[in-house]
């Protein structure tokens, strides 16, 4: 497997100065990116399915273990404060439970009928869209999670970094970022682990974009939970309809703390019961929303 492999270019990094390492992790880092923008189509087609999913009242499941299981965790729990999604919309699952995002749990990642348990704890459907991500593609934990979540008709999707793995032959999609040997031989903490956190980034946002969770490129649906989220939602408003701040503050207030409502209630004088009502009808996105009610008034 690739991301076994020795570097060539990190050889004796052991006799280097501290400068000189860094130097070459740097160089390193930057084929990432490159290396996942050779996946975009790959992305594209799972993004595509993650929003019929939502549109079909599915969810989005990240399943593995160690690093992997890990970004899945963060990039999970980072949705609901971002874009107000419901907590159950995106769940991560980590082989060795919730402890294993603090300690390493390394036997539990040959457990594959944990990964089976795991899933049916949730209570997996065909709705879904069961991601499992794993640099080397092999984990016994997260293969067995993509055969059985097939095997009961959701979309699966593998995350890998090696061109031929288990995890790429099984799941409907697979998206395979080649990022290369690592600086320090095996710890796919490194270009791997970066490569997989730009695949979820992209997943997650994309899909939320895809759901009427973005206005333009602000993050509309946040859920202001602090004083930072409030005072940002207060500047989104300001500068999505040009009002002034103590204007914004009033509206953010009259949407019980919804920036997209009151982005509505501005833009069309609608009071916030209708505002919420014509979001509903137009897929929950302000932009469809404002469209049709120019139309309508029309």
């Amino acid at each position: 497997m690739i991301t076994e492999k020795s570097n060539i270019r990190s050889e004796n990094i052991d006799r280097k100065t501290t400068e000189e390492i860094l130097k070459i992790m740097n160089e390193e880092d930057k084929s990432v990116p490159l290396a996942v923008e050779k996946e975009i189509k790959n992305i594209v087609k799972a993004v595509d399915e993650v929003i019929k999913s939502f549109k079909n009242g599915g969810r989005l499941i990240y399943i593995g273990a160690g690093t992997s299981g890990r970004l899945g965790v963060l990039d999970a729990s980072e949705c609901p404060p971002t874009f107000s999604t419901d907590r159950n919309q995106v769940i991560a699952i980590i082989a060795g439970g919730k402890n294993a995002m603090f300690e390493a749990v390394e036997g539990a990642e040959d457990d594959e009928e944990a990964a089976i348990v795991d899933l049916k704890a949730i209570d997996v459907n065909n709705k879904d869209v069961v991601i499992g991500i794993t640099a080397s593609g092999n984990t016994p934990y997260t293969v067995s999670a993509i055969k059985y979540s097939k095997s009961i008709g959701c979309t699966t999707v593998g995350i890998s970094c090696n061109l031929d793995s288990k995890i790429k032959t099984i799941a409907d999609i697979a998206i395979t970022p080649i990022v290369g040997p690592e600086v320090i031989a095996g710890s796919t903490r490194l270009k791997a682990g970066s490569a997989q956190k730009l695949v979820l980034n992209m997943i997650s946002t994309a899909s939320m974009i895809g759901i009427g969770k973005v206005y333009n490129n602000y993050m509309v649906d946040l859920s202001p939970s602090n004083t930072k989220l409030r005072d940002r939602a207060k500047r989104i408003i300001i500068e999505t309809t040009g009002v002034d701040e103590k204007t914004a503050y009033r509206y953010l207030l009259e949407s019980e703390y919804k920036p997209k409502v009151a982005i509505i209630m501005i833009k069309t004088g609608l009071d916030s019961k209708s505002s919420q009502d014509l979001l509903n009808k137009y897929n929950d996105s302000i932009y469809q929303a404002l469209e049709h009610f120019k139309r309508e008034e029309v």
